[in-house]
């Protein structure tokens, strides 16, 4: 009987464990099914159709769990939907930021937190509950562990945006340079973005796809004020606002475009050096605290060790005989 208790209580973290997991894969399974065939073939063709326009991969190499994933996302949305549309509209600017401008970016964004709240809690809590019981420190690990995983996917979405917004402040003033050929050619401003986004496909890939995205929306029949506009504002970096707002002046006024992209690309280029500057000056503010923290205290114990060695072996005979 005490061998069966034993046992018993050994296996119980195990199957808790495994019994909160299976249920958790079955809600996944039930929800990701819970669409018609015809909505997941209108899905299909949909991909098909962006994969010719080169903005996704092939479907069909598509994992399962990232579909599953993909399509039980807004179900776990619901509880962490925007109140208003103010919180929406800031959420959506986040992930145009980065880069995401799917419809359903923010439904994903939201589910994927509550999935890692859920995983999170899961596996920290069987974990401790089999190291440590049933503890007040169980508790601490699983609620750190559910929140570290929930947010999780923000940190990764901040680390993302900068790198993209990095990305598109150095790689800016060499498309600013080429739509001054361009321009000074003969082209016109929209000409002059459509070659821009043509030749920087390889080199500068993402300030490639935003004048690609500005040549779509001119040929679909927007403004060309409000697709500026809407170019400064969905990357998020104030050098293209700058340069939007700096257009859409030369566009209003009947101003030398060339004239005004070769001035807004050499402040560009001159804030490059100057924060190159500043990043030099500030290293040796930053090298004092591997100094003191590692390199100083080898040199005192290389330069003060031998005299503390010889003074101990000097000093401990005569205290000793005194």
């Amino acid at each position: 009987m005490v061998l069966a208790a034993i046992h018993i209580q050994f296996l119980l973290p195990f199957a808790l464990f495994g019994g909160v997991a299976a249920v958790v894969l079955i809600a996944l399974e039930y929800m990701a099914s819970g669409r018609p065939r015809a909505e997941e073939r209108l899905n299909v063709l949909c991909e098909l159709r962006r994969r010719k326009n080169g903005s996704l991969d092939n479907p069909k190499k598509e994992k399962t769990v990232a579909r599953v994933l993909k399509q039980a996302t807004p179900n776990f949305a619901k509880p962490l939907q925007p109140k208003d549309a103010e919180e929406e509209g800031k959420l959506r600017d986040r992930l145009n930021y980065a880069g995401f401008r799917s419809e359903n970016a923010v439904s994903v964004l939201l589910g994927l937190k509550v999935i890692g709240l859920i995983v999170g809690l899961i596996l920290g809590g069987g974990t401790s509950l089999f190291l440590s019981g049933i503890t007040q420190r169980t508790l601490m690990v699983t609620i750190s562990t559910g929140g570290i995983l929930f947010y999780l996917p923000d940190l990764i979405l901040k680390i993302l945006t900068s790198r993209r917004q990095q990305a598109i402040f150095l790689g800016l003033p060499d498309a600013l340079d080429l739509m001054v050929v361009c321009v000074e050619a003969g082209l016109g401003l929209d000409q002059a973005m459509r070659k821009v986004a043509e030749e920087m496909q390889k080199s500068y890939r993402i300030i490639a796809d935003e004048f690609a995205l500005c040549n779509l929306q001119l040929q679909m029949g927007r403004g060309r004020n409000q697709v500026l506009h809407e170019l400064g504002t969905r990357t998020g970096v104030d050098d293209l606002r700058s340069l939007a707002s700096i257009l859409i002046q030369t566009d209003k006024f009947g101003s030398s475009i060339a004239q005004a992209l070769r001035v807004q690309s050499d402040s560009m280029r001159t804030r490059r050096s100057q924060l190159a500057e500043e990043k030099a000056a500030m290293t040796a503010v930053k090298l004092v605290f591997p100094l003191v923290l590692f390199i100083f205290p080898g040199i005192f114990v290389v330069l003060v060790g031998p005299a503390s060695i010889t003074m101990i072996r000097q000093m401990l005979p005569m205290m000793a005989g005194g």
